[in-house]
């Protein structure tokens, strides 16, 4: 699959001289030399910082397409979360601070939050629950939640968040497949002001299960509990924190991570204790540069992998504090982001490409009120990030890229943390996700596995694991094995990109959202990337749909910005301004005005509905769909 970057990126940035003296990796390239020519040594390095019950005899074993990491050694993830940090120096640190949509906030030191994870780990014990059992979370994102993904992780058994706001049927399916014999769930979240009620969607998914338990989370009306059911704060304070670590394997899993697909049931992804704890812990110092003073948001959720990997156990492992928010970025206003980065005085944000496109269109007014003097560094990940929401960004957010810069990475659910990445000491190309992280070799390939000439575009691929790579999938490993034989000899992401003459990869989109216009293969990201360009255009997505000419046309989906108005006018206008920046080989045949693009709650647009509301197309698993 050869395909065609019609937008071309010839804009260079360099971060400010601030940022590079202070990096903890200076010098990148030398970096990530290491990483490559003896990967044993590197990642057995960073794994000696951290507690092990017992050390590993070996760093790797790879029999393709299965790797292990750490063999013969025992660890558990939350002695060196919690543990390791609440009994030294670093116990009466801040842990977490969480905000909820209202403004209220809890902080928890690392010893109290180690006291309340201890607890609920004993609690959950006498529930039945241990090492090797699996346990459904379902809860809004709350301190509780984190407390019961760590309580999980220290007696051994194995966690599976779903995102609090899954419908009955995602729900249903996900204790099923993972064979759960206790829930952990809330009755209700908050969004926009407003509760929002989940114990309905969760009595209903449970109906008829043989669970040992299900322990409620409740804000609403104390409900009537049945006799396998117990209350959150009950089992908690019922409990001394008697429980410490299990001692588990370094490829014992940690948790199950449920990852949608454009067909069939969706995938439960296997992250382990040991390898995931070294990489995404490294990833944590080495691309997101945070320090051990730092204040650092992930402004995602723990129902999606970066809460997993970067709101709980990479900070925490790293002794850190992390903030996290319960509720709507934009409620009650559109500035509340901001007033929290001048209250907490943030240093390092990771957020979602939709998530600056939103504030693109609400305008500069909203962070000009506050000072974001703290912060230095904004990462983005999840989707494309379009140059022209990179420029927004480092003007509006970092003073120019004064005091600071932004830094796009592209990962997946598989991958555990970055992988392809815009590390801050190179010079960054907006609108290229950058290249390949230590440990990771990154490729884009043809259908054979051959590498693409550099300038040409085919299929996103890796040539080697790494320690926080996926094991395998639950209960499926002949699904896993399909990533590495989909295309010979490589593990097949399912992304389209191009690279350049300096290797900078530049994703264009998933393989499922080419589009073939009359011969040319054409990624979603560019068309969109010129769309966004135009003043009237606030977020965009695109689709081919059958064309008896060219054999796809393409139409195009418009948010139009604040203050726009979507007439004619405004359509021809769009249109004119594409066939300006790309020609007229991706110039959209047809526009249309909507309010909201369909999103997973994680903020991927899903393009796949859109094309089959089009053309009468089974749109495939919808379950991680916002609305």
């Amino acid at each position: 699959m050869h395909l065609e970057q019609i937008l071309q990126y010839d804009e260079w940035y360099r971060a400010p001289d601030s940022l590079l003296q202070q990096a903890n990796i200076k010098d990148f390239a030398a970096e990530y030399q290491r990483s490559i020519d003896d990967p044993e040594a590197f990642w057995g390095a960073w794994a000696s910082r951290y507690a092990w019950f017992t050390p590993w005899t070996k760093v790797m074993e790879w029999d393709y397409p299965d790797h292990r990491w750490f063999i013969g050694g025992q660890t558990n993830i939350t002695l060196n979360a919690l543990d390791r940090h609440a009994d030294g120096p670093n116990g009466d640190k801040l842990a977490m601070i969480w905000v909820g949509e209202d403004g209220a906030e809890r902080k928890v030191s690392y010893k109290e939050l180690r006291d309340l994870v201890a607890r609920f780990a004993t609690g959950l014990k006498s529930l039945g629950l241990g090492k090797g059992d699996t346990c459904i979370i379902y809860m809004p994102l709350t301190l509780e939640g984190v407390i019961s993904m760590l309580a999980c992780a220290r007696i051994g058994a194995i966690h599976s968040v779903v995102y609090a706001g899954m419908g009955v049927g995602a729900l249903r399916d996900r204790i099923l497949d993972a064979g759960a014999k206790v829930v952990i769930a809330g009755d209700q979240s908050m969004r926009r002001g407003k509760p929002v009620t989940l114990s309905g969607i969760v009595d209903e998914a449970i109906a008829g299960l043989a669970l040992e338990a299900v322990v409620w989370f409740q804000r609403g009306e104390p409900r009537a509990l049945k006799a396998n059911e117990v209350d959150f704060l009950a089992l908690l304070n019922a409990h001394g924190p008697d429980t410490a670590p299990e001692p588990v394997d370094a490829e014992h899993p940690l948790y199950i991570l449920y990852t949608s697909g454009s067909t069939g049931k969706p995938k439960g992804v296997v992250h382990v204790h040991g390898g995931y704890m070294v990489g995404t812990g490294y990833h944590l110092r080495g691309f997101f540069d945070v320090k051990d003073d730092d204040i650092y948001w992930a402004t995602s959720d723990i129902g999606w992998v970066v809460g997993h990997s970067y709101i709980v156990y990479a900070p925490l492992v790293e002794g850190v504090t992390s903030v996290f928010r319960e509720g709507a970025p934009d409620y009650p206003d559109p500035g509340v982001i901001w007033s929290l980065v001048e209250r907490h005085k943030i240093n390092v944000m990771f957020t979602a490409p939709t998530a600056v496109r939103m504030f693109m269109k609400f305008g500069p007014e909203y962070p000009a009120k506050y000072d974001l003097s703290s912060l230095r560094l904004i990462t983005v990940a999840g989707e494309p990030l379009n140059p022209a929401a990179w420029r927004w960004a480092n003007r509006h957010l970092l003073d120019g890229g004064q005091r600071g810069t932004v830094a796009d990475n592209w990962w997946q659910t598989e991958l555990g943390g970055p992988t392809v990445a815009t590390h801050f000491s190179l010079p960054g190309k907006p609108g290229s996700a950058g290249v390949a992280m230590p440990g990771a070799v990154a490729a884009v390939v043809d259908a054979d596995g051959n590498d693409v000439p550099k300038g040409k575009g085919g299929l996103l691929a890796l040539r080697r694991p790494f320690p926080h790579m996926m094991r395998t999938i639950w209960n499926n490993h002949e699904r896993y094995t399909q990533y590495w034989n989909e295309i010979p000899n490589v593990y097949a992401a399912g992304d389209v990109a191009s690279w350049d003459d300096s290797g900078y990869i530049t994703v264009l989109g998933r393989s499922d959202d080419v589009l073939n216009v009359a011969g040319h293969r054409i990624g979603t990201a560019d068309v969109e990337s010129a769309l966004i360009t135009h003043p009237a255009v606030a977020e965009s997505a695109v689709i081919g749909v059958p064309d008896p000419i060219k054999g796809e046309a393409i139409k195009a989906f418009v948010v139009l910005a604040l203050g726009s108005t979507p007439t004619d006018e405004t359509r021809q206008s769009i249109v004119a301004h594409v066939r300006k920046e790309l020609g007229p080989i991706a110039t959209p045949g047809a526009l249309d005005f909507i309010e909201k693009l369909p999103k997973t709650r994680s903020g991927k647009i899903v393009r796949r509905l859109l094309k089959a509301q089009e053309v009468g197309d089974d749109p495939g698993d919808l379950s991680t769909l916002e609305d």
